[in-house]
This record gives C-alpha cells, structure tokens and sequence, in this order.
C-alpha cells in the first residue's frame, strides 16, 4: 500500500478543526490546515509546528469549486496527496422556521453539504490513485432534530446520507468514509448560542451537563479522538458509520 501521510481538516482555525488538526499532526500526518482565510489558520499551524508536526495554512471557501481545487492542489504540492480528509467547516444560522431567512438557510446548505461534496470530489482523486484514503465528515446530534435548527439539523442529516453512500462508492478503493455526530461541545460556536439565547455560557454547560449520562459537556479533543481513530490504518473495516459522541446513546 502506498499510503501518503498527508491529511487535510476544514475549518480547522479553532474549536473541533483545530483540535482534530493538532491530533492527527501527533499522529504522524503533515496537516492541510483550511479555513476561509489562511490568516486565520496561523494559530493552528503554528501550535503543530511548535509540537514538532508539519502544516500548511490554505485560506479557502469551502463552498467554492475552484477555490476547493486550488486549496487541494496547494497542500498536493507542498504535503503530498491527501488521503485523510476530514470535513469539519460550518456554520450556524438558528433561527426559528418562520424568521429563517432563504440566506440563512443558503448560507448553511452551502457550507455543510456543497463544502463537503466538493472537498471529497477534490480529494477522493488522490484517494483512489494511492488506493488508500480516510474521509470523516462532522455530522451533529442535532441531525436528529433541534428546535431553531431546521437549516443545520437538515444539513447535518445529509452529511449521514452522503457519508453512506461515499463509503459505498470507494469502499473498493481502500477507502473508508464515517460521520462523527457531536453532542454539545465546548467550543465558540456553542459560546455564540448561549449569548443568542440570553444564557451565561457557564449555566448553558451546567444546563446541557446535567442531561448528558456522562454528567459533563464535551470538549474538541472528545472529538479529535474519535477522529484519530477513523483516519487510522486499524479503522479500515469500520466504514459508512455514524458514531454519536455525545455522552450517552442519541440515535
């Protein structure tokens, strides 16, 4: 087998990305580091730099083709083919069905499920030439249905159904593709929707804690485990899953 230690993380600036960046970068990968701009990937770069890791700082629009192509060839170039590919971007736009806007619901399709469609497409060409890959797309437990969600519950549904079928398109090809679906983390995101919803963010964990079977709220390394994981060479019969990391059974 002639595996390319090189992995690519989307949204990988901060929260869930970032932490997943820096675990597989410990894991051995040289790590395309994306986001909406390459300023703000500096942190995360920099952190696996300082640890002893490589990583490459590529601004894209994940929503974009060919901001897509040029990202995935840039980290081609200067990493290696990409077989690991973890897609992590998003976005929120809650809102209630009757106040949400067509650019709320635009805006999150857009991110979630045309992000991830044309990352993989981008990716899976080098997947498929070294005939080994790893694709692991962040779904969420709100794909199950969150009041004020209609947008990102609809978005994070559909990453289960094109996960699916991915894993059945290049199962033959040695590669593996798998949701992790998140309960509440701890990150800027859940913050933002504690200050939406008048919270304090520490009464909004205390809140989501005490209904978790685990008694606690998660963090991103909760996620960047689960992660490191799939994007293993051992996880190679574990494909078309979604694995709930959330504290307690969700589905």
């Amino acid at each position: 087998m002639s595996q390319s230690r090189t992995a690519i993380v989307t949204g990988a600036a901060r929260g869930i990305g970032a932490a997943v960046a820096q675990r597989l970068a410990r894991d051995g990968f040289a790590v395309g580091v994306i986001d909406l701009d390459a300023a703000s990937t500096e942190a995360t770069v920099s952190a696996i730099e300082a640890a002893g890791g490589t990583a490459l700082g590529v601004g894209a629009d994940v929503s974009d083709a060919e901001q897509v192509k040029a990202a995935v060839a840039e980290v081609a170039e200067k990493l290696g083919p990409p077989t690991v590919l973890v897609n992590n971007a998003g976005v929120l736009r809650d809102n209630l069905l009757f106040k949400m806007t067509d650019s709320d619901w635009d805006t999150v399709m857009a991110v979630h499920l045309r992000g991830t469609f044309l990352m993989t497409r981008e990716v899976q060409k080098h997947q498929t030439e070294q005939k080994y890959g790893r694709i692991v797309n962040l779904s969420s437990t709100s794909a199950l249905g969150n009041r004020g969600q209609a947008n990102y519950a609809t978005a994070k549904a559909g990453l289960q159904g094109f996960t699916k079928t991915v894993a059945i398109e290049l199962g033959r090809y040695g590669v593996t593709a798998n949701a992790i679906a998140p309960g509440f983390i701890e990150t800027e995101m859940t913050a933002a929707t504690a200050a939406r919803v008048g919270v304090p963010f520490e009464d909004f964990k205390k809140g989501a804690a005490a209904m978790i079977p685990v008694g606690r709220v998660g963090n991103p390394d909760d996620i960047a485990a689960t992660a490191s994981f799939l994007c293993s060479e051992e996880a190679g019969f574990v494909s078309g899953q979604v694995i709930y990391v959330a504290g307690g059974p969700r589905d």
